[in-house]
């Protein structure tokens, strides 16, 4: 009897042992909405392996798209929601974020100065950097013999059906602003008009508008010029030799995306551990090995080796950075004018 009674215990001290440790049985979660193509799948495996946490992915493929998802989805749908820029501070304003305690994430240590203080979160209390780029050109090189340098060059009526672009209006409608000579996030009606009617003769040239995996299209030859992100350009150049990476004289979009805690969050401890796991150096490395952004993690950045910062598109030079814009957010009239631009160029 006594030692039937001692396994019964041990067997409960294991139990409680795999439990306490987020090991087999456990059936903690965090739900994260991200891009497509922008988590690894080997990341979350390991993370669960070693916590017992599932990671539930859902994914978005434009950030218009992720907001409207966020303000319509009941409470609690998702643990951590992947934003940029100004729509991380209106998340913020409109109560939709919770302050993250970082007592729980000290891997934070290894963020870049660079990548704090944003203007959008300036405390750094809601956000946590994850990756950054920009969103500019590239060129099957061996199928375009004209120099590519402008965005006015895309223009060309040789290029009929030969272009991917992503599905994000405040790039490309920046874009035209920029060639036009207007500000990136121009609030000027009648300047806007000219923007739409230089947009709408483009639209020929389109062949594909994708938010998901732009580069598909570059890989296998539909398309022969692009504007898509630079991480996505990167993969391309890998697959497809002929692909190179431009950086337009007029300048590009300039992000970075960061992880932020949804305000009625089920599993915000879970989210945390999340947070803290990916900040470490490798797996920050791992990260940027599979999906080749730009990391804010400066530790994860001391192990990435000469096929990262050889590669302008994936370590983006400091020219291009210095000519990169980063969207603010637009007033309520301004930002219809732009909807309603994208509506007619995508109909």
């Amino acid at each position: 009897m006594k030692r039937f009674l001692t396994a019964i215990l041990l067997c409960a001290l294991a139990l409680g042992l795999l439990v306490s440790c987020g090991g087999a049985g456990s059936d903690r979660s965090v739900n994260l909405f991200i891009w497509s193509e922008y988590m690894p799948q080997e990341v979350l495996d390991d993370f669960e392996a070693e916590t017992g946490i599932k990671v539930n992915i859902t994914t978005f493929g434009s950030i218009a798209d992720m907001y409207a998802k966020v303000k319509s989805s009941p409470a609690g749908t998702y643990d951590l929601i992947d934003a940029a820029g100004f729509y991380v501070k209106r998340l913020i304003d409109e109560g939709k974020l919770d302050k993250i305690d970082f007592s729980n994430v000290p891997n934070a240590q290894n963020i870049a100065e660079g990548y704090k203080n944003q203007n959008f979160d300036p405390d750094n209390e809601y956000s946590v950097p994850y990756l950054g780029g920009v969103a500019t050109i590239c060129v099957n090189t061996a199928r375009v013999t004209e120099p590519i340098t402008s965005y006015a060059d895309l223009f060309r009526p040789e290029y009929e059906k030969s272009i991917v672009i992503i599905d994000d209006f405040r790039v490309i409608i920046g874009a035209i602003n920029l060639m036009l000579g207007f500000g990136y996030d121009e609030a000027d009606p009648q300047k806007l008009e000219q923007t739409k009617a230089k947009l709408l003769e483009l639209k020929p040239n389109i062949k594909v508008i994708d938010g998901d995996s732009p580069k598909t299209y570059m890989i296998n030859g539909e398309t022969t010029l692009g504007i898509i992100y630079s991480a996505e350009i990167a993969i391309a150049m890998e697959e497809n030799p002929d692909v190179e990476v431009v950086y337009p004289a007029e300048g590009q979009y300039l992000f970075f995306d960061s992880l932020c805690i949804a305000k009625d969050s089920k599993n915000k401890a879970e989210a945390e551990k999340f947070l803290d796991y990916i900040l470490r150096p490798e797996v920050g490395k791992k990260i940027v090995d599979i999906f080749p952004y730009t990391s804010p993690n400066d530790a994860a950045a001391a192990l990435l080796g000469e096929d990262y910062l050889g590669n302008s598109a994936k370590n983006i030079p400091a020219t291009a950075v210095a000519k990169g814009y980063n969207p603010v957010d637009l007033d309520t009239d301004t930002l219809q004018i732009y909807n309603d631009i994208w509506t007619e160029f995508t109909k």
